[in-house]
């Protein structure tokens, strides 16, 4: 009986299927234009495997509608073999034969035909293509920050990790676990989730820091992803700094961590030009041995009155700290006099002691401009930033472009059709150093949404392609949330969410000392 009803199901299984793939374009009014469709995938790089390109086809003259055809019809051939079609009110393709069809054409070109149907006619578009690139993005997956693009009161929020290549999103944490809480982004050690930090912020607020350990390190208190760890919340403010660390960095070796310590302020622009003007009134870097609980203090960088000093970053081989430092004005009177330049001081991992001098690196301020989180790539190449007029919260900046630095030799020049007329910002560099992804408001200047680029030998960006959804249109129009921080992960975090209420407000933190 059993094998019978599983016959039947088979039969009726095959029956959907080709019903459902009748209904294909016949006699068809070609025109000499390409489709609207959203998102925008015309002409990007993409790398193989990943989550399949699915696209809304949008009623013309209007970009923000999706277009109400009965039947939509795609037909994706790859330059070295292999086809697939989607057919439904969108572009919808199977994910394993999207997989396949990617991983065949690596390195070659996909075409793309799309048809629609209208009142019982078919109307043909013309092609476009995808290039597949031949760097496979082998990470695992995304981690964000959702948040409201509000101002004023307290909403949800949470750390989230998305599979990039499938649909599959999940919370790390959410405020429903830590009532009242804001937190910052989760932020791994050079892709590796096990180790990462992030901040909370709030009456209870702690630091976060998880790190592996060896087998049998007293400080072991939990596993991921198979492996011994150490996961401690810290008091990380003390009488002789200014705040609990924020925007932290990983030293390559996991045994020390850079953050800032910032007094933040944000104020309201009159006008349309611009909202809002996060700004600190004082800021330092500092670097946080994680073994000892040590704050690690350069008298070159340490708080004073004249200069701010922020966003800290090691190099690839852990010998040199970058950092962004601005002379000093009275906020906010004069916030758009704060302009950063891109420093660095030596670091040397033996002992945690810092070098002599601090480098200029970016005199930005001389330009009338700014630099902002710096984010070295992990081959050592390098070095890619936000270019603004001023202020140190580039999100806020429409004029917030990326930039990229060469290490080597010191040129460095705009990442070109990776920038919009509107804020590009939050970029972080996938493992192989060849994919980065970056928050841009180019959709409608307030929302901030995730978009992937391809960076070649000599520093050019692939046209951007936003981060793939199931359905796009339904899953971005029908969001309130914008997308902060976000970082390539080389596997799923692992992170026990249920003991982080009685962890953060217990009262077990681990207070942080000065060396």
């Amino acid at each position: 009986m059993k094998r019978y009803i599983l016959y039947i199901m088979c039969i009726l299984s095959v029956v959907a299927m080709t019903t459902a793939c009748t209904d294909r374009p016949k006699d068809a009014l070609c025109l000499d234009q390409l489709p609207k469709i959203y998102p925008d995938y015309v002409d990007v790089t993409i790398p193989a495997g990943l989550a399949p390109l699915n696209f809304n086809v949008m009623a013309d003259g209007d970009l923000r509608k999706e277009a109400d055809f009965d039947v939509v019809d795609v037909v994706v051939r790859g330059s070295k073999g292999s086809e697939i079609i989607a057919n439904g009110k969108y572009a919808d393709f199977d994910i394993d034969d999207w997989k396949e069809l990617t991983d065949k054409n690596k390195g070659g070109e996909l075409t793309f035909t799309v048809s629609v149907k209208k009142d019982g006619k078919w109307i043909q578009y013309k092609d476009f293509k995808v290039q597949v690139s031949d760097y496979k993005l082998e990470d695992y997956g995304l981690t964000y920050r959702k948040i409201a693009p509000g101002y004023e009161t307290y909403s949800h929020i949470g750390n989230y990790q998305r599979d990039i290549h499938s649909w599959e999103e999940e919370a790390i944490i959410e405020s429903q676990s830590i009532p009242g809480q804001c937190m910052s982004c989760h932020t791994a050690n050079r892709t590796n989730p096990a180790q990462f930090t992030f901040q909370l912020r709030g009456k209870h607020g702690a630091t976060l820091v998880q790190r592996e350990v060896a087998e049998g390190d007293p400080a072991a208190n939990g596993r991921a992803n198979g492996k011994p760890i150490a996961r401690e919340w810290l008091k990380s403010d003390h009488d002789s700094t200014l705040s609990k660390c924020v925007y932290p960095y990983w030293h390559p070796s996991g045994n020390y961590c850079a953050y800032s310590l910032n007094l933040i302020h944000q104020l309201f622009w009159t006008g349309k030009e611009r909202l809002i003007e996060v700004f600190d009134d004082a800021s330092d870097v500092i670097v946080l041995d994680v073994r000892t609980k040590e704050i690690l203090r350069s008298p070159l960088i340490e708080r004073t009155k004249d200069v701010y000093e922020t966003y800290p970053a090691f190099s690839v081989d852990g010998k040199t700290l970058y950092f962004c430092a601005s002379h000093a004005f009275s906020v906010p009177t004069y916030a758009d006099s704060v302009q950063y330049n891109l420093c660095s001081i030596a670091f040397n991992e033996e002992d945690g002691t810092f070098g002599n001098r601090i480098d200029t690196l970016i005199n930005a301020a001389a330009e009338g401009h700014c630099v902002t989180f710096p984010r070295p790539s992990y081959d050592g190449k390098w070095l890619l930033y936000c270019w603004s007029d001023f202020g140190n919260f580039p999100i806020d900046h429409k004029e917030s472009d990326l930039w990229l630095l060469n290490l080597s030799n010191g040129e460095r020049h705009a990442l070109g059709t990776a920038n919009s007329d509107e804020t590009e910002s939050y970029h972080n560099w996938s493992s192989d150093s060849r994919w980065v992804v970056f928050a841009s408001r180019r959709e409608d200047g307030l929302y901030s949404l995730l978009y992937l680029t391809c960076i070649d030998d000599e520093g050019n960006a692939s046209k951007p392609f936003l981060l793939p959804q199931k359905n796009p249109w339904e899953y971005y129009h029908n969001s309130v949330y914008s997308y902060n921080v976000p970082d390539f992960t080389c596997d799923k975090v692992d992170f026990d969410v249920h003991g982080a209420y009685e962890e953060s407000f217990g009262d077990k933190k681990i207070p942080v000392t000065i060396r």
